[in-house]
C-alpha cells in the first residue's frame, strides 16, 4: 500500500457519509505496498480502509469487490466493502458453472455493468471496506501457518459458486509480456534464468496434468502482512509474540490480485512466504508440514495437485520476481512508496529448483510422510517439464 493519490479529508467525508458510514473523524495515509493509495478512515461508526485503485480499471474492479463480499457472506473473515444506496448492482455476465473440481471452465470477463460497491474518487475508482481487527503476524510459527491453511482450504470451497469469472491478471500471459521489459536490466546468469524459468512454465501450463488442476476463485497474494491475528486469551499479537493464547486468523485482506486460477498456485503463493526463511529464500519444512497439513483437513490434494506442486512452486516465485523487478525498475511517483527488493523472489526461485529435498507432502490430513516430491533444475529440458505434468 502507498499513496500515489493524495486524498482530501473533504470529499473523503462526502463518501464515507453518502455510504452511510457516518462523518469522518481522521484520514491517515497507509505506508507500504506499491499498487494502490490507501488510507485508514475513522467515522463515526468505525473503522475503515478507504483505497483509491491506480491500476485495476471500472471493468475489472467488480469482480474483486463482488468476491470479498461473496466470501464475507460465507463466513470467510475477509473485509466487507460498503455499498451505495443509491446505485442498484447489474446482472452479471460471462458467467461459467464450475464444476466438482473447476476443471475445465471457460474463463470470461463480466459484463460490465453497474456496481453498488464500486466507487469514485478524485476521478478514479475506489472503495471502502472494513478495517480487520488483529495484528499480522511476520514471524509465523507453525500454528499460524496451520491457521492460514485450513482458512485457504475453506476460501477455495467458499468461492466456488462465485458467479464472476475474471482470469489470474498477474498469470502466466502477463509473465510472458512483461518477461522482455526487465531483461535489459538483468545481468547474465539473471536474464538465464528468467528465460529458462519462463520456458519451463509455458510447457507445464500446457500439459494434460495442469489441465485437470481444480480452479476457483484464488487470492494470488496471500501474504504474511495481507492476513490478521489474535489470540484466544487477550485479542490480538504481532511480531512473534503470541502473549501465551493460541493464534486465531480474524482477517484476510487485499484481494485486488484475486483472480480466477488453479488453487494449487494460491497455496503455492502462501508457501513461499509463510515456509521460508525470509533471509536465504530456503524452505522451512515444520511450517510447510503445518501449512499443508491444516489445508489438507478442509480440501485433500488431488494426485495432479501432488505432483505438480513443485513446479507450481517454482510459477509462483517466477510470478513475483518478475512483478517486483517491474516494479523496482520502472517504478511510479508516489508519496511513501517503497518498492520490495526484487533479488529476494530471486533467491526462492533458486532455492526451489535446486533442492528436490526440500518438500515433504502429507498423504493424509493427519501427518506428512517422509516421502519426496521430485523438483527439477531449470536447465532442464522441455520434455523434463512434460514429464512432471505427465505424473498428474
Amino acid at each position: 500500500m502507498a499513496v500515489f493519490t493524495e486524498v482530501g479529508f473533504d470529499p473523503a467525508d462526502a463518501l464515507v457519509q453518502r455510504l452511510g458510514l457516518g462523518a469522518l473523524r481522521e484520514l491517515r495515509g497507509i505506508e507500504g505496498g506499491i499498487e494502490n493509495t490507501n488510507y485508514f478512515a475513522t467515522t463515526e461508526q468505525g473503522e475503515y480502509v478507504l483505497t483509491v485503485f491506480e491500476r485495476l480499471g471500472f471493468e475489472q474492479l467488480p469482480y474483486y469487490l463482488c468476491l470479498m463480499k461473496h466470501l464475507a457472506e460465507r463466513g470467510i473473515p475477509v473485509p466487507a466493502p460498503a455499498a451505495d444506496p443509491t446505485v442498484v448492482s447489474g446482472a452479471v455476465g460471462g458467467v461459467a458453472a464450475l464444476g466438482a473440481a473447476g476443471k475445465n471452465q471457460t474463463l470470461k470477463a463480466p459484463s460490465i455493468a453497474p456496481c453498488e460497491l464500486l466507487h469514485t474518487l478524485s476521478g478514479k475508482p475506489a472503495a471502502v471496506v472494513q478495517r480487520l481487527s488483529g495484528k499480522s503476524e511476520l514471524v509465523p510459527t507453525t500454528a499460524h501457518c496451520a491457521e492460514l491453511g485450513r482458512m485457504l482450504a475453506r476460501m477455495h470451497l467458499a468461492g466456488r459458486d462465485f458467479d464472476r469469472l475474471q482470469p489470474n491478471l498477474r498469470g502466466l500471459a502477463w509473465w510472458n509480456d512483461t518477461a522482455p521489459v526487465v531483461l535489459p536490466y538483468l545481468e547474465a546468469s539473471q536474464a538465464a534464468l528468467l528465460r529458462s524459468e519462463l520456458a519451463y512454465q509455458n510447457h507445464v501450463a500446457e500439459s494434460s496434468g495442469y489441465a485437470a488442476l481444480p480452479r476457483g476463485p484464488v487470492h494470488a497474494d496471500l501474504f504474511r502482512d495481507n492476513a490478521m491475528f489474535a489470540t484466544e486469551n487477550d485479542g490480538e499479537i504481532g511480531d512473534g509474540d503470541n502473549k501465551g493464547g493460541a493464534p486465531r486468523l480474524t482477517g484476510i485482506f487485499d484481494f485486488y490480485f484475486a483472480g480466477t486460477d488453479t488453487w494449487l498456485f494460491d497455496l503455492a503463493v502462501c508457501l513461499n512466504d509463510w515456509a521460508i526463511d525470509l533471509a536465504t529464500g530456503r524452505h522451512d519444512a515444520a511450517r510447510a508440514d503445518a501449512l499443508l497439513a491444516a489445508y489438507a483437513t478442509v480440501r485433500p490434494l488431488t494426485g495432479a495437485e501432488r505432483a505438480l506442486l513443485p513446479a507450481l512452486l517454482r510459477a509462483a516465485a517466477l510470478r513475483f520476481w518478475i512483478s517486483r523487478l517491474w516494479d523496482y525498475h520502472l517504478p511510479r511517483e508516489a508519496s511513501m512508496l517503497k518498492p520490495h527488493d526484487p533479488t529476494h523472489f530471486e533467491r526462492v526461485l533458486r532455492q526451489r529448483a535446486r533442492h528436490p529435498d526440500a518438500l515433504r507432502m502429507p498423504t493424509s490430513a493427519a501427518a506428512p510422510t517422509s516421502a519426496l516430491i521430485p523438483i527439477f533444475t531449470p536447465a532442464e529440458t522441455h520434455t523434463t517439464a512434460h514429464a512432471i505434468a505427465a505424473t498428474a
